[in-house]
């Protein structure tokens, strides 16, 4: 197992509703450090974020170097909020990875977010 950092910063647009969502986002991040390039995804919402129930999926597509390796990795998240209680899953899809990312699995663990919106991130390979 190898720990990388990384940071990201995210657009979210709004988009067109899908059925059983609440909101749906397309999004895309630049990705800088060990991950170096951009993603493209798709989040959607349910819940009262508000009233501190909440939840979203999000998968995207990364492409770019890990490392130094190029290829592409798919992300996908789940968040969930309860009495304002935040947890967040957030993996490498099995599988996903093409080029020299192929075979790579691992998560993804968000830390403090700065003042222009830049995510610290830790990537933990397997």
């Amino acid at each position: 197992m190898s720990t990388l950092t990384t940071t990201f910063t995210v657009d979210l647009s709004p988009a067109e509703i899908l059925p059983g969502a609440a909101d749906r986002f397309d999004l895309s991040k630049t990705w800088t450090g060990a991950l170096e390039g951009t993603s493209r995804g798709v989040m959607l919402t349910a819940g009262d974020p508000a009233g501190g129930s909440a939840s979203y999926i999000a998968t995207e597509t990364f492409e770019g170097t890990l490392d130094g390796r190029d290829g592409s990795l798919t992300f996908q998240q789940l968040g969930t909020m309860a009495d304002d209680e935040p947890e967040l899953r957030y993996i490498i899809a099995p599988g996903s990875g093409t080029g020299a990312l192929a075979g790579i699995t691992g998560t993804l663990t968000i830390g403090a977010i700065d003042e222009e919106g830049r995510h610290q991130v830790t990537v933990e390979l397997t």
